[in-house]
């Protein structure tokens, strides 16, 4: 067997040359067992170009790039702790509640169906639709376009109750999308970690709540999130129900029990009242799993179960608050927040539907 020297040359026995041999070593590295040729990182961002470059065309570029950033997050005030100077405090930091509708009168003029209307008569009719559509008790705030700045964490209160939750704020969309009204009884069937299920826990109209989610883990979390945002009284008060449960499987199982919906299975239409709403929200960008989703239910519903659905319109969402969120465009139903550079929350896509019989 040829031997190794430290100068790297081998001396044959059959000739007088010299070659120069290269130095092998004893273990050699399987590339093609533990080193694949490109990344899993790569080729993820290599499938997301093919499939999103066709779907979003000259919009993908900046979508990308605010997903490979720093995500913008917002703080849920929470109407449970007695922390004094919470708002105040955020404010001098610069930041603003997304929810308090700033348009001026011209917005209000244009978004008039008879332009010859007083702008003041405009502006009183539009700010009492809002007023109307948006739920009470919801405060989230955030810093404005362009501004990355952090929150600080929440800080207890006497009660060790924390006085805000930080989240995505486009998540707050679809709790405002449901429009809960005094008495309704609301299930939200994909409830943890917790985030949209506390955002409507803020509002003074909900006081009788299901939270399910079918992972024991995840649930453990929610648990956590109310034992942290919610005084015990509260928690009894509000009649709050934690569940279990395979959502797929509580849509024969309590169907027509509730009032409002906030799901992201299909079976939701089945537990809907007549007259009820459920609003169907992902964290995509896909096509497929958004409003292909939506419209395969709908038809599911009909053509299966004989119930008739109908989508509502929910263009009013990107009309007011396209100050804080950057919509798409152009969708066959729902909306979508994109991420943006300047205001990188997202992706959120949500649908409401309406159970008709």
């Amino acid at each position: 067997m040829a031997a190794y020297i430290s100068t790297r040359f081998y001396i044959t026995k059959f000739k007088d040359t010299v070659r120069f041999i290269p130095r092998r070593y004893r273990v050699k590295t399987k590339w093609a067992a533990t080193r694949p040729k490109f990344p899993a990182t790569e080729l993820a961002m290599s499938n997301f170009d093919k499939t999103y470059k066709a779907q979003y065309g000259d919009l993908w570029p900046s979508i990308r790039a605010a997903m490979l950033s720093e995500k913008k997050y917002g703080a849920v005030i929470n109407n449970f702790s007695s922390a004094a100077g919470l708002i105040s405090d955020l404010e001098a930091q610069g930041c603003k509640d997304f929810l308090t509708i700033e348009c001026s009168k011209t917005d209000f003029h244009k978004s008039s169906q008879d332009p010859t209307r007083p702008l003041e008569e405009c502006a009183e009719v539009e700010q009492i639709h809002l007023q109307q559509s948006i739920t009470p008790g919801i405060k989230c705030l955030v810093f404005p376009k362009g501004d990355i700045s952090r929150f600080k964490p929440a800080r207890p209160d006497i009660n060790r109750v924390l006085g805000y939750y930080l989240l995505d704020a486009a998540s707050v969309l679809p709790a405002l999308a449901l429009d809960v009204q005094l008495g309704h009884s609301v299930l939200d069937l994909c409830a943890a970690p917790g985030g949209k299920m506390l955002v409507l826990l803020q509002s003074y109209s909900v006081n009788h709540l299901w939270a399910n989610d079918s992972s024991i883990s995840r649930i453990n979390r929610l648990d956590q999130i109310l034992q942290s945002y919610l005084p015990k009284d509260v928690l009894d008060e509000k009649h709050i129900h934690v569940l279990t449960k395979d959502g797929r499987d509580l849509g024969p199982s309590a169907e027509k029990c509730f009032d409002r919906i906030d799901t992201l299975q299909w079976a939701g239409i089945q537990a809907t009242r007549p007259g009820g709403h459920t609003v169907y929200s992902t964290c995509s960008l896909s096509e497929l799993q958004n409003e292909c989703v939506v419209e395969q239910a709908v038809s599911a519903a009909q053509e299966e179960l004989g119930i008739t659905v109908q989508v509502q319109d929910l263009s009013w969402f990107a009309q007011h608050f396209s100050h804080t969120f950057c919509f798409a465009p152009h969708l066959r139903v729902g909306e979508l927040v994109l991420p943006h550079l300047c205001s990188n929350f997202g992706p959120i896509y949500m649908c409401k539907l309406q159970r008709i019989n």
